[in-house]
This record gives structure tokens, C-alpha cells and sequence, in this order.
């Protein structure tokens, strides 16, 4: 898998202050390309263009926009499923209301090309032995809803405005810089370096694919420059773990024990998550880290000197 020469090409990325945003803004960069960021949060990096604001708000992706643009890659999301149940018209406006802004400010702009932070929450239970994007929608929550939501919207654009949209799928995301993250991972680590217990929900046999940060930034950029990214497009490791075996992998690479108790399951979570990304691979993806334990030891790396707090 080579990396896509994008000099030259304009790209806004919504959401580029955020942990998957700051690895795709680094990589853009990197390949060329001339990045813009619209976000609620400053980039880190002071010499980013960034609009500071909600995509939900007209000025703000006007100003986006502003000069035209040839890419997006649309990150920027209410992206919890707990919260999205306990907020669910907050959760419409960024996701589907804000979605559409920003298509409308794509089409606008002359864009041709949108990667998609999607999610297999779209389908809902597994019904096959493996999820695949032929399976139909079925989302069980507002979060899985509105990305599904936004999927029917950029097939639509595609079909309509020649704006082509690839909604890339993706399972539990790791990886370096998720601090401030309260995934899995994120949750493991701040246990382990500030000497908290971890909750597991329910039994802990809910099992999930764990897709690494960088994995899913070359597929991003991989789906500006390629025309067999267009529609739905599932990435993942090809390795499902349950959180009980996340937990022990977690244990192994960083020598640390993890203290923890079971508490009641989450309504709305699926049992499992297993993907089959045979479209992505011929589409010219695979993943640089296959197996959780190979992501994980950069990741520990990070952590272990790292400033730790309590996510607000």
C-alpha cells in the first residue's frame, strides 16, 4: 500500500482537532495536500488553518469553505454511543444536521471526493457470521442511527452532485494521542497509571474488533484519491477480542495488572462485533497493525509518561 500523492490538493477535515482528525491531519500534510480544519477545539499544532466552530452552523462552514476545496474528510460527530442516548437531539444536530452543512458546503465548493468516519453500528446486530457492507441498515441507537442517516445523505450526493462519498465503517479505534479518549483502551490505561479499578460491563464477553488510529488515517486518505472508495466501505484488524482478553493483552504489554469489577451491561451494545474487510483489502487497504498487541506497545509507550487526568 503506497501512499497517495496529494500535493496541492485542498482538503478540510471536520474534527481535525480530534484524536483520529490529528492523525489525518498530520498525514495530509505529510502526502502535500493543503489542509484546512473546521472543530470546536484549537489544533494543537498553532501553524494548522482551523475554523474554530460547529459544523451545524452556517457561518461556520461557510467560512470552511471559503477559496473552494477538492476533498473532505468528515470526522466531526457526536461520537459516543452512551452519550448519544442520553442526548439524542444533540446528537442529531452535529450528526445529521451538521452532516448535511457540510455536504452542502462540499457540493458548493467543488468538491469531488468525502471520506467518512462511519461505523458498523449501522447494521446493527450481527446476523451473519461476519459484517460485510452488504448487510442492510438496522441501527439500535441514536448514534447508530444518525451515521446511518448520513450514509443514506452521501449515497444520495454521489448519485446526484458527483460528490463521491466513501462512509468507511469503522470498529473500536486505538492508537496513539487518546488521552482525553474514554474508548476501551483509554479506560485500561488511565486505570493502570492512576491506580483506579476498570469497569467491565456486563460479563465482559462482548467481543469487538480494534482498528489502529493509523490504520484507519491510510484508509481515509487512501479513499480521497481512489474511485473504488465510494459507498459504504468496511475496515477493521480481522482480529475480535472479547474486553475480558483486551484487558489481558492490555496487562501483558505494558506489566501492569488491572484491577476490575463487573457492572451492569449497557442497553443498546452489541454482543458482537466481527467485519469482514475483504473490500477495503481489494480496494488497496490493509493494516499495518493486525493484532491488537502489535498497536498496543506504542500506545503504552505514550502512556506510561504521560500526564494522566480524568477525561470531564
Amino acid at each position: 500500500m503506497s501512499d497517495p500523492d496529494l500535493t496541492g490538493r485542498r482538503v478540510l477535515v471536520t474534527g481535525g482537532s480530534g484524536f483520529i482528525g490529528r492523525h489525518v491531519v498530520r498525514a495530509l500534510a505529510g502526502a502535500g495536500a493543503v489542509v484546512r480544519v473546521i472543530d470546536l477545539q484549537p489544533h494543537p499544532d498553532p501553524s494548522v488553518d482551523i475554523v474554530v466552530g460547529d459544523i451545524a452552523e452556517p457561518d461556520a462552514v461557510t467560512r470552511a469553505f471559503d477559496g473552494g476545496m477538492d476533498s473532505v474528510v468528515h470526522l466531526a460527530a457526536v461520537t459516543s454511543v452512551l452519550k448519544s442516548i442520553e442526548e439524542p437531539e444533540r446528537t442529531f444536530r452535529t450528526n445529521v444536521i451538521g452532516t448535511n452543512a457540510i455536504l452542502e458546503g462540499a457540493k458548493a465548493a467543488g468538491v469531488s471526493s468525502l471520506a467518512f468516519a462511519s461505523t458498523n453500528a449501522v447494521t446493527g446486530p450481527m446476523t451473519t457470521p461476519k459484517i460485510s457492507e452488504s448487510l442492510a441498515l438496522n441501527p439500535l441507537t441514536p448514534y447508530g442511527s444518525t451515521k446511518a442517516a448520513d450514509e443514506m445523505l452521501m449515497s444520495a450526493y454521489t448519485a446526484v452532485y458527483g460528490v463521491r462519498c466513501a462512509p468507511i465503517r469503522l470498529t473500536n479505534v486505538y492508537g496513539p494521542g487518546m488521552q482525553a479518549k474514554d474508548s476501551i483502551v483509554a479506560r485500561l490505561m488511565r486505570c493502570i497509571r492512576l491506580g483506579t479499578e476498570f469497569e467491565v460491563y456486563g460479563d465482559g464477553s462482548q467481543i469487538r474488533d480494534y482498528v489502529h488510529a493509523e490504520d484507519v488515517m491510510q484508509a481515509m486518505v487512501l479513499a480521497l484519491t481512489s474511485d473504488e472508495w465510494a459507498g459504504p466501505m468496511v475496515i477493521g484488524s480481522g482480529e475480535s477480542l472479547s474486553v475480558l482478553e483486551v484487558i489481558q493483552a492490555v496487562e501483558q504489554v505494558s506489566g501492569h495488572e488491572v484491577a476490575f469489577h463487573h457492572g451492569p451491561a449497557k442497553a443498546g451494545e452489541m454482543p458482537a462485533v466481527i467485519v469482514d474487510p475483504a473490500k477495503a483489502h481489494a480496494a488497496g487497504w490493509a493494516p499495518r497493525y493486525p493484532t491488537l498487541a502489535s498497536g498496543l506497545v506504542g500506545v503504552w509507550e505514550e502512556w506510561k509518561n504521560a500526564d494522566v487526568k480524568v477525561p470531564a
